[in-house]
């Protein structure tokens, strides 16, 4: 709905944005203007300015600026509409009178509120009746109160397949009216419309502004087709865009910053009466995106409260994908998973409200969270390479769907840093682990507590080479070594230059620190490094490479440093430098990378071969042989002049 601009001037000219504002905060005078606390932000000294004189309020806290209407959309969750049309009320302000069509169609909105509120004064009357006594025994047996049962006007609904339309007619409502209400079920070949509603505990779904706008019927019949059913898309009822509670629930919402999302009617009513007013429903269907942004109306972070079985879980990653692409700064879902075989009614008369009020405060998770959970899927493991790169792909799609672009690059960059974690684990068990490969089996989850397989296949590669263990070959590497011969000992040029590009370019490191952890180093300096950068990573420090060297320095790695500063040698080289340009960086290290790659692994990987060609001489052995010298050789082709 438009309104002419004005109505809107006359309605701020006649209510000041201090008066409006002072029903939510408490104002002092400070010269032309009035201050208080923030009411978008938890502060103890004041930083919200009024302005009358000018019209409009300023949260420095917070970065929230407007006039009277959008601080009653904002603080009391209306729409602007609603908003426009409780402050013209409270000026005095006349709305502009509808149009003779805008009259007719008011008029047959009104008359479908006005049936829907005869609807649920005649299943309220039932309940009390003798008709009402197993739908009584039922709320009891739910441990409903009687004010309870009150608060939320629930009724009976009679098994009679004319009782409402009888009670509707003699009212003054026509058939056609019940119809367009979804109180009645009408087809063509149904030569009498007859009562949507029988032998059903009722409860009435209200509007924003508390008018009944249709209703969910609870069976009684233990076998009938739908345990639970709704009123149909009408003119008022849109279910995709209504939550059970709504009208109570957001003005608590907006008091406590907070807003409960459960699943069912029962839920919404149990929490309710233990105290989280704030507490709404979907009406039997996935989180929309059009209850996703009512929500968010109410407060930034709704929490979603569900069953912990595998139905909780698949509605949860149902409400990520939903949510993930109107995800914006400040604007998000946080998850509560209850113990798996309660919901939330049975958690609060079973354990108390506090149990609920623990798992709110402690144990609620974040989207991101969530969304990680959701693709480690157990039907899925991650546990080769090409599974974990499957994985990640997946993950890289899911938040690329995420429209804004601020939230988007955090999330990305809260991506790479949770594999770079999972990948140093694996880095902590290579330098002291060795053993046996775990056999894989299908469905099992990784263990991060045991020993990755790629650290066992490594070990079992040095064994088969006739190398002595790792520990082993460092314990010597230390013996032998001490600051003078590190620095007059020359580093492998192509590791040199590999370590010297992450120093100019630390950038490169979130893009490429799987490969960085797993680079394989042979010179000591170089190694220690390489393992500082990685732990400045980890503990999220500043990357820009003024701060990478200040931290070098104080860890007593200048001379490292310095060796690493004269890999740079040969003009193919410049993409190391500092002022060399991102896309020449990135495509240099990978050059370099994998001539790295194949001059350690494939050459590896050959003297494994020629080995298992002398224990048991075979055909395939040999043809194994070959290849390998074949990759190397045209590989070798493509090397950087001087690099090697």
């Amino acid at each position: 709905m438009r309104f002419p601009p004005s109505l809107l001037d006359e309605i701020r000219a006649r209510l000041p944005v201090s008066q409006v504002v002072s029903r939510k905060v408490a104002l002092k005078r400070a010269g032309r203007e009035f201050k208080g606390l923030s009411p978008f932000k938890q502060e103890r000294t004041p930083s919200f300015t009024v302005n009358d004189q000018k019209g409009f309020y300023h949260c420095f806290a917070s970065g929230e600026h407007g006039d009277i209407f959008t601080f009653v959309v904002k603080t009391e969750g209306l729409s602007f509409p609603e908003a426009v049309e409780r402050l013209a009320q409270e000026a005095g302000v006349p709305m502009p009178k509808a149009g003779p069509r805008d009259l007719e169609a008011e008029d047959e909105r009104a008359r479908l509120y006005a049936l829907l509120e005869a609807s649920a004064a005649f299943f309220d009357a039932q309940l009390a009746a003798p008709a009402g006594l197993e739908a009584r025994r039922y709320l009891d047996k739910r441990g409903l109160a009687r004010d309870a049962i009150g608060r939320f006007r629930l009724g009976y609904a009679p098994s009679s397949r004319s009782a409402l339309r009888e009670h509707l007619g003699k009212a003054g409502f026509s058939t056609p009216e019940m119809i367009a209400a979804g109180m009645l079920i009408a087809a063509d070949d149904i030569p009498l419309p007859y009562d949507r509603f029988r032998h059903r505990v009722m409860f009435p779904i209200t509007d924003l502004k508390g008018r009944v706008i249709a209703f969910g019927g609870r069976a009684l019949d233990a076998d009938a087709p739908a345990k639970y059913l709704n009123s149909p898309e009408t003119a008022l009822f849109h279910k995709g865009a209504v939550l059970f509670n709504a009208h109570k629930a957001r003005g608590a919402a907006h008091d406590k910053g907070q807003i409960i999302v459960v699943e069912g009617y029962m839920d919404v009513i149990a929490l309710s009466e233990a105290g989280f007013l704030q507490t709404v429903a979907p009406l039997g269907t996935a989180l929309t995106e059009d209850q996703l942004k009512l929500l968010w109306r109410m407060a930034p972070e709704p929490i979603l409260c569900f069953d912990g079985d595998a139905a909780g879980r698949r509605a949860a990653f149902r409400a990520v994908e939903t949510a993930l692409p109107h995800l914006e700064p400040g604007r998000s879902i946080q998850f509560a998973f209850l113990p798996d075989g309660l919901d939330p009614d049975d958690l609060v008369r079973q354990h108390g409200a506090d149990a609920l009020r623990h798992i709110l405060e402690t144990r609620t998770r974040p989207l991101f969270d969530v969304l990680i959970e959701r693709e480690e899927r157990p039907d899925q493991p991650n546990v080769t390479p090409e599974q974990r790169a499957a994985l990640e792909a997946r993950l890289k799609g899911m938040i690329a769907r995420i429209a804004d672009r601020g939230v988007r690059d955090h999330y990305e960059r809260e991506l790479r840093q949770t594999l770079y974690e999972k990948n140093r684990k694996l880095v902590r068990e290579l330098t002291r682990g060795e053993g046996r490969r775990a056999p894989f089996v299908a469905g099992r989850r990784r263990d991060n507590t045991q020993l990755d397989w790629r650290v066992r296949e490594r070990a079992n590669e040095r064994t088969r080479l006739g190398a002595p263990p790792r520990a082993a070959v460092a314990a010597t590497a230390l013996a032998r070594s001490n600051e003078l011969s590190e620095r007059t000992m020359p580093a492998p040029p192509r590791e040199a230059l590999l370590v010297l590009t992450l120093l100019n370019h630390p950038w490169l490191l979130e893009q490429q620190c799987e490969e960085v952890a797993e680079l394989a180093l042979t010179s000591p300096p170089l190694i220690r490094l390489r393992d500082a950068l990685l732990e400045l990573l980890s503990a999220g420090n500043p990357l820009d490479s003024a701060s990478v060297r200040s931290h070098l320095t104080a860890s007593g790695l200048d001379s490292a440093v310095a060796i690493a500063e004269r890999a740079i040698t040969h003009k193919s080289d410049k993409f190391a430098v500092a002022e060399a340009a991102a896309g020449e960086v990135e495509a240099g290290w990978r050059h370099v990378l994998a001539l790295h790659e194949t001059q350690v692994g494939l050459r590896l990987a050959l003297q494994a071969a020629e080995l298992a060609w002398r224990a048991e001489p075979s055909e395939a052995a040999w043809a194994r042989i070959v290849e390998l010298q074949d990759q190397i050789a045209r590989r070798s082709e493509a090397e950087v002049p001087g690099a090697s």
